[in-house]
């Protein structure tokens, strides 16, 4: 399967930034954005969308990443998502990310289908961490970051799996929402936690006096 590459970066001026995010879908933990800046002479091989990536593949691509590439991370909290609603809040990261740079880019490339508000050169890309490899290097940045954060939380609020699912809907992570309850990391505003929220609430209500 052909992977991302240098073609659509080309026709940008340089230093070009890809940008993307992990973790809008998650009922649990923040949204982290990566901004990436390539050498397009020295960069890692295998550099790919994060989703076709094995954890160690991730882990090892950003490892090499670290060394050859400028990093920006972006992160927006749980209580900003509430606030926010997770569209601002994934635009709120990912504007951050391209901030933690340290050098303004001539151009940001933006996985999806549209760019934070800001003043700056730049294009949403559709499937952009299929397409473009620098966008596909910030996936990766962003997605690992994420990992670790997650497994960090999981250490301090055991039993809810996020070391495997990340805070994501699986039935081990909503079965133990059921069983354990919600923590300070659930995102409040979305659905399946809301609900979980209203029956909390009117349980005492229905309980004989």
């Amino acid at each position: 399967m052909k992977r991302p590459c240098f073609k659509i970066e080309r026709q940008f001026p340089t230093p070009l930034a890809g940008v993307d995010e992990a973790g809008c879908a998650p009922l649990a933990g923040p949204v982290v954005a990566a901004a990436v800046i390539l050498d397009r002479d020295k960069f890692p091989r295998g550099i790919d969308d994060s989703k076709k990536l094995s954890l160690e593949e991730r882990e090892s691509i950003y490892g090499r990443l670290q060394k050859v590439a400028a990093i920006g991370i972006g992160i927006c909290t749980v209580e900003e998502i509430d606030h926010l609603n997770i569209y601002w809040a994934r635009m709120t990261a990912m504007a951050r990310a391209v901030e933690a740079l340290g050098a303004e880019p001539a151009w940001v490339l933006v996985d999806g289908n549209a760019c934070p508000r800001w003043q700056r050169p730049s294009k949403a890309i559709v499937s952009g961490d299929a397409k473009c490899r620098s966008i596909a290097a910030a996936s990766i940045a962003a997605k690992v970051t994420r990992d670790r954060i997650m497994a960090d939380h999981a250490r301090t609020w055991p039993g809810y799996g996020w070391e495997r699912n990340r805070g994501y809907p699986t039935p081990e992570h909503i079965r133990a929402i059921r069983e354990l309850g919600i923590t300070p990391l659930h995102r409040r505003t979305f659905a399946k936690v809301r609900e979980h929220l209203e029956q909390e609430v009117e349980l005492p209500l229905n309980l004989p006096a």
